[in-house]
């Protein structure tokens, strides 16, 4: 069976990038912007959804939409809750409602940030959510309008993503290894750290798992590298891998680095579903981080 055709929302960020590149000419792929692509124009999605339906059937191929469009400022969303909500919240449901009426599957990634993050052990997808902030509230909401608007929708959580495109953890680690003789990093917050290259993998492995019907029962699935790690050894394994120091590093709490949108402690989240679905479990993180490095090392500086 040829590989699903994909429309992906927000494809111009790292994910959407490592998406697009990782489906390559192997299929049909368009990847918008929000400049292209506003989720939150209803013309404009409206026109994007049955543009991307006929040129799929064109193909003779199985259309999935992946939407990663999402207001991922975090701490701005505490202050700006109304784009927030449109972007997160309302533009995915109608998006999930296109997305029925048309017969195509929907894939909607999200986020660690709907749980509360005082969990000792990784979270179900079945766990109880508690977000405690406006972005975490926002894209938690945006889950529950996806699956209640199509029965062909799937939530994907992950967390803690990093690529060579675009602002993430790694990229500004990089730029202070090169600008600071120190950097002060939080050891209380626990996480997943994810190569977005690993999970773009993993989301085409789902798109066609579903192209086909032959998709897992549940539908909210988490998706991480596996392994667990603290920013602050997050940081340190970089610095390793830019060729630095990493007593450079030094260890601070969280509550000494305050920002207007809290974190959460603990983020880690359990693939257990993702695998008892027939879906590959990524590697480990620092596996995982050592390959981002070697493909591009460049990007970040590395030595």
């Amino acid at each position: 069976m040829p590989p699903s055709a994909l429309l992906i929302p927000g494809g111009r960020g790292q994910l959407g990038a490592d998406l697009a590149a990782a489906r390559g000419a192997a299929g049909l792929v368009h990847a918008p912007g929000s400049a292209e692509l506003d989720i939150t124009d209803s013309g404009m999605l409206t026109d994007a959804v049955d543009s991307f339906a006929d040129a799929a059937s064109d193909a003779g191929l199985r259309p999935v939409v992946i939407n990663l469009a999402a207001y991922t400022a975090v701490d701005d969303a505490e202050s700006d809750r109304a784009t927030a909500e449109r972007v997160n919240t309302r533009g995915p449901a109608e998006l999930a409602g296109l997305c029925r009426e048309r017969g195509m599957p929907l894939l909607h990634v999200s986020t660690d940030y709907v749980f509360a993050g005082d969990a000792v052990e990784p979270y179900e997808p079945t766990d109880e959510t508690g977000p405690r902030s406006v972005y975490g509230s926002t894209k938690l909401a945006g889950e529950q309008a996806v699956l209640a608007a199509h029965s062909r929708a799937w939530v994907v959580r992950t967390a803690w993503l990093y690529g060579a495109r675009g602002a993430n953890f790694v990229s500004a680690m990089a730029r202070l290894c090169a600008e600071r003789e120190t950097v002060s990093v939080a050891e209380d917050q626990i996480g997943s750290p994810t190569w977005t290259a690993d999970l773009a993998g993993g989301l085409l492995e789902l798109a066609d798992s579903v192209a086909r019907r032959d998709e897992p029962a549940a539908r909210v699935l988490h998706c991480t590298n596996t392994g667990s790690v603290s920013r602050y050894e997050f940081a340190r394994a970089i610095f390793e891998e830019l060729g630095a120091d990493p007593d450079r590093v030094r260890p601070v709490a969280t509550a000494d680095v305050p920002r207007p949108a809290p974190r959460p402690a603990y983020s880690v989240l359990s693939d257990r579903q993702w695998a008892e679905g027939g879906l590959t479990p990524l590697r480990h993180w620092r596996e995982a981080l050592r390959v981002a490095f070697e493909r591009h090392g460049a990007v970040w500086g590395a030595s």
